[in-house]
Formats: structure tokens, sequence, C-alpha cells
């Protein structure tokens, strides 16, 4: 746990104990890719250092609460042995990573995006418009529309008619199909530094975000390293590095391969990565360059990044790392593609991910 601090959960405040140490066992679950006795080893050994714990209520306790209230349960497909978690924890887990990175967040419409065009929606602008069979009775400014009234009509003979009214403009409202592509090579776990759970976290707010504040949006979410598969939002929390290289032409292949499926004319893909392509699949077999930037592998990606544009599905890349080499890889993919790019800190990655998919909700015309 050498450069993890947990320091926030250690204040007493008036949560109660189980309610404090239930928000430390998320933080450790993500940490441990879902794996219940590791994170629950782990808090013992916190608790030890900083007594979270109390005479009259301790970790057997808090365990035995955990599974009377449904976080986890015995067994692992019914057998003996194991502790795992179940489907409440996982969407508590999102839950958490939502609150934790988009904690300024704002409420608003489920199931509808905001654009620059006016028309049919929710969200009201500033300006106003002669109202127009269909418009919603509910948009009709009443102040304006009376005002109207007395002007046309004076106040000896008064009354309102259809031409007097006046209604709020909307903003018309899109839906989004994206698919998120994480990348998992040896890279994100590299020289001690952990790449992986930030990215974790991101990955499982966004789904957090779409599938309860935007319903009628799509996500589909894969992950690369040698290949490129495809998860379901269930499996966020127990992904894990593996001994890979960064395969990026095999995640963008299958990227579009989904989009390709998707009705929706509105599409996107947002990628998390720290590293440059390192590998293609020629066939059955590979060709791999550890030290990257090999012109083959490179000329590959950045014409994914083209035909992505003909497409008309925009790329956001997410770099974790900042390295001189690398920003000028992800430029060249950037101006390909006419996508974005951006380049932050661990800390920063949550921040950035959620302001641009915001941002692109906007259907540009």
């Amino acid at each position: 746990m050498i450069g993890w601090k947990f320091s926030q959960y250690f204040g007493k405040d008036e949560n109660s104990i189980f309610d404090r140490l239930l928000e430390l066992f998320k933080e450790l679950m993500i940490h441990t890719s879902g794996d219940v006795p590791e994170a629950l080893s782990w808090l013992t050994e916190i608790d030890k250092q900083h007594q979270l714990t109390t005479d009259d209520y301790g970790i057997a306790d808090f365990i035995d609460e955990l599974k009377e209230k449904g976080y986890i349960k015995d067994g692992r497909n019914g057998q003996g042995g194991t502790i795992d978690p179940t489907r409440k924890m996982e969407i508590s887990l999102r839950r958490h990573a939502l609150d934790e990175i988009f904690d300024q967040l704002k409420k608003s419409k489920k199931g509808k995006h905001n654009t620059k065009v006016t028309g049919q929606g929710d969200e009201t602008t500033s300006e106003l418009k002669p109202y127009e069979f269909g418009d919603k009775l509910e948009k009709l400014s009443i102040s304006e529309s009376l005002k109207n009234a007395q002007i046309n009509h004076g106040l000896d003979d008064f009354r309102l008619t259809q031409d007097d009214l006046e209604v709020h403009e909307t903003y018309f409202q899109s839906q989004t199909s994206t698919v998120l592509m994480i990348d998992i090579s040896h890279s994100m776990i590299l020289y001690g530094e952990d790449r992986i759970t930030p990215a974790k976290k991101v990955a499982m707010a966004l789904a957090e975000l779409i599938t309860t504040r935007y319903p009628k949006d799509s996500l589909d979410i894969i992950v690369f390293g040698n290949d490129a598969w495809q998860i379901e939002i269930k499996d966020l929390p127990y992904l894990e590095v593996g001994p890979y290289h960064t395969n990026t032409v095999a995640g963008l292949e299958l990227a579009m391969n989904i989009l390709r499926r998707r009705k929706n004319p509105n599409k996107q893909i947002m990628m998390i990565t720290d590293g440059k392509p390192t590998c293609i699949k020629k066939g059955k077999k590979y060709y791999k360059n550890a030290f990257g930037l090999d012109r083959k592998i490179l000329n590959r990606t950045l014409g994914l990044a083209t035909k992505a544009k003909k497409l008309k599905i925009p790329i956001t890349t997410f770099m974790i790392a900042q390295d001189p080499w690398l920003v000028k890889f992800v430029d060249q993919f950037t101006r390909a593609n006419d996508g974005k790019a951006f380049y932050s800190s661990l800390q920063g990655l949550g921040e950035f991910i959620f302001m641009d998919y915001k941002n692109n909700k906007r259907k540009r015309r």
C-alpha cells in the first residue's frame, strides 16, 4: 500500500463506524480489483494502525453487517471457502466512483443531452418565440404573453389569443453512442505507478453517469492489450493489467465495429491510455516493438484515426503520461482524426473525462 493515502477516511464524523468503514472498503475493493478477502485484510491492517473500530464494534462485526446488508456473500457459485461481492456492491462501487470523480456534476434531466440547436426538449434557453401548435403549454411565458395581450387589445377589451402567446425556446436534445477503450497493457503498472486504478474509477463513474442520468444513451466498454475484447459494466471493478503490449489498432477496430451496429447518428470513442502503440496483429502472428513509435505500427494506427474521421466518429484520447514523444504521437493521431486530446495527471483524469463527455453531447451543425 506504499504510495496510497486513505487518511480522508480516518477522521471522526457523524457517520456510523459502518459507514466510514464501508467508504474505505469500497476504495480498497477498487485497488484490489474486487478481491474481497484481500480488501478485508488491508482494512484490518489499516484498523490496527489507525484504530478505526472500537471495543464494541470490530472488523468481524463489519463483515457480518456487510453480509446482512447484501454487499458480500459466501462462496463462489454456491461453493464455500470464499467471499464474493454482490451486484449491490458492484453498483455501489460505480456510485462511489461517480461521487468521487464527478462531485461537481449538476442535476440534469434523465436520458437527454443538450445541443446547440433549438427544438423539442426540456432544457429552456433565454430566448422566446411565438407559440406554435405542438409547443408544450408548460413552456408558456406567462408575463410576456399577458404583456402582448395588453399591447394588442388594450385593457378595455382585454383578451388572450393564440397570437399573443410566447413560449420559451428549448434545446434540441440528442442521444449518443459511446465506446470507452481502456488500456490494460503492462505499462499501466510499470515502475510501481498505479495507473489502472484511476482508469477504472473513471470508467465506473462514466458508466454510472450514462446508465442513471442518460439512460437512452449506449455505452460499450472494451479493453486492449495484445488484443482487444468487450467487457460488461459489471466487470469494471475486477479489471487487471496483464503482461501485454499496447495494440491500439485492435482496440480501434473493435470500437468502430461496435459503433457501426449502432443506429444512433451521434457516435464517439474515448480512449484512456498511458503509452504509445507497440503491437499490431498480422494474420495470426503479432508484430511487436516494445520501444514504440515503430513506423509500421504508427501508420496502421494513424490510418484508423483517419478512417474514423470519415465515419464521423470523433476520438478523444486521455493520455495519462506526458512524455514528449508520446505527446507528439497523440498530436499526430488527434490531427488525423480531428478529435480531442487531453494530457492529464492521474488526479485530473476524472475531471477531464467528465468535461469532455458533456461537451461531446452537443451536436454540431
